[in-house]
């Protein structure tokens, strides 16, 4: 699975201003609505059940909200580089720089962990977390966001 494949047209935001936990998800949710025709409400109260569950903060900076939601026809992946790092609970206590918002049809199960898969390896990589990062303008993060996952096979 190719995580251009799942970037939604427009969904790439190279300077995202948030300064909690909740507004990132609720203006996250916002552009998701915008680019889904999903309701942003539902969109955003599903992320916060899922949050109560535990953070999806996975560490080194990275967060990876993700749910199911009736009513998508495919997956949908928005990705936000803040501006300035916010707590988000992740597990190793570090704030969060670089989220992926990554929404499934209710029905995709397989598919919804291939792309939380897909979207680990990238994030495993330190020069793509680097590229990320460093990357300054939209066109450089969208390199960025899609290169090869590299393999790990031995």
């Amino acid at each position: 699975m190719d995580l251009s494949d799942l970037l939604a047209p427009g969904g790439i935001f190279p300077a995202f201003e948030a300064t909690s936990k909740k507004q990132a998800l609720l203006d996250l949710s916002t552009h998701a609505a915008e680019i889904t025709g999903l309701d942003t409400r539902v969109i955003y109260e599903t992320l916060l059940q899922r949050e109560r569950l535990g953070s999806t903060g996975l560490g080194r900076g990275i967060a990876v909200p993700h749910v199911k939601l009736k009513g998508l026809s495919g997956i949908v992946c928005v990705f936000a580089r803040l501006k300035s790092s916010i707590d988000f609970e992740s597990q190793d206590g570090e704030p969060v720089d670089l989220v992926f918002l990554l929404l499934a049809p209710d029905h995709a199960g397989g598919d919804h962990l291939k792309a939380l898969a897909r979207i680990s390896r990238l994030v495993r990589e330190p020069a793509a977390l680097e590229s990320l990062r460093a990357a300054t303008d939209l066109a450089s993060l969208k390199r960025a966001l899609t290169l090869p996952a590299a393999s790990h096979a031995a």
